[in-house]
């Protein structure tokens, strides 16, 4: 065949181009080699693409959360929203989605210990003061009328009588409370599952990683952790204190979240994860780490009781076994990593970071000291 040339079928926008072979045009020449079947359908398919000169786009299909028996193991577990319909849109190089989560986790660790080095300034600072007021309350109290069955003095006595520790941990076990009663409105599903769950294969990577810290779908999963959270609270807060807590905690959390991300990249198996478990992992291993010889039992089995350094043994080596084997009802990688943190934290990181916060502190001093120094002035 010759070809003899391009027919127009028109100049205005979305017009298309056609093509004349022998005075015929596409449709005639398919129509009349359709009865052939020396050549077959390949022969005609190849005709319809060169007169149209239209190439088949390749379409992406989005993935979902985890496919096959690592989807069904999500739907079964209690402790995960349902999310068999959230579609997910994994990066097609994996380890380019880790970039920005390393890059968050190590500026949001740093936000977190620079600010409780501050906050542990202002508290040294004010406590003088404070020492003053207390004088001067109880002073009123003493020459006020005392008023019977006050709700208020009732909260103050219970607040009062918590340890150091509990007062820490009741913002964070209130925090906790209220997102699970999120969990519960149908309208916020969606964005509960977009901001409030973890998962590399989302297109929100970085405030996930610690907005999941304070998220629980299960009432049990929930309750489990912040009795734990409670339990250890006082021996935390006393090992590092209020401020130095908060910013281990809160680290723990991003941290435990950003080892969840690299070990779902690095064996494929994208879901969502959400829950305090990392971070609390975190506080256990430290406490574990610094009394080991300390007595610890079971809520349900209190009759039985181990040392803190066998339970951490024991629980590395559980969690270990579930990334080995691909244990999903958990997210071991999650709880390795926090705990591996909190033993890294107390035996070296504290020297390394907390220590060394003496030159953050002096700019801070300078600032609240002198103020901010004007320009245009002359010495």
């Amino acid at each position: 065949m010759a070809w003899r040339g391009w027919a127009q079928r028109g100049w205005g926008c979305g017009q298309a181009w056609a093509v004349s072979v022998d005075g015929r045009s596409c449709e005639e020449l398919t129509a009349a080699l359709a009865p052939q079947r020396l050549l077959g359908r390949r022969f005609n398919f190849f005709i319809q693409q060169k007169c149209g000169f239209r190439k088949a786009p390749r379409k992406v299909e989005p993935r979902r959360s985890d496919t096959g028996t690592s989807g069904e193991a999500y739907r079964r577990s209690a402790l995960i929203p349902p999310v068999e319909e959230t579609v997910f849109y994994p990066s097609p190089y994996p380890i380019r989605s880790l970039i920005k989560p390393l890059f968050f986790t190590v500026g949001f660790t740093g936000c977190a210990f620079g600010s409780a080095a501050i906050w542990q300034y202002e508290s040294l600072k004010s406590r003088v003061q404070s020492y003053f007021d207390g004088i001067k309350a109880d002073w009123l109290d003493s020459i006020r009328p005392q008023k019977e069955g006050d709700f208020r003095k009732e909260i103050n006595k219970w607040w009062n009588n918590l340890s150091d520790g509990q007062r820490t941990v009741t913002g964070i076990i209130a925090a906790n409370v209220l997102v699970f009663c999120l969990w519960r409105v149908p309208s916020l599903q969606r964005t509960m599952i977009r901001y409030f769950t973890s998962n590399p294969a989302s297109k929100v990577l970085c405030s996930p990683m610690l907005l999941s810290t304070f998220s629980h779908f299960s009432l049990f999963h929930m309750a489990a952790n912040m009795y734990v959270l409670w339990s250890f609270s006082s021996s935390i807060v006393n090992i590092l204190g209020q401020e130095q807590f908060m910013a281990l905690y809160l680290s723990a959390g991003v941290i435990s979240n950003f080892v969840s991300y690299v070990g779902k990249v690095a064996t494929g198996r994208y879901g969502p994860s959400l829950g305090a478990s990392g971070a609390i992992m975190t506080v256990l291993a430290a406490v574990c780490t610094k009394i080991p010889e300390g007595r610890l039992a079971i809520i349900f089995l209190p009759m039985f009781t181990f040392t803190a350094g066998n339970a951490l043994k024991a629980i590395i080596a559980m969690d270990t076994a579930g990334m080995i084997l691909g244990w999903k009802f958990f997210d071991h990688a999650a709880h390795l990593g926090g705990a591996l943190f909190g033993i890294w934290y107390v035996t070296y990181g504290h020297e390394l970071i907390w220590k060394n916060r003496e030159p953050l502190v002096k700019i801070w001093h300078e600032i609240r000291t002198n103020g901010p120094k004007k320009g245009g002035g002359t010495k």
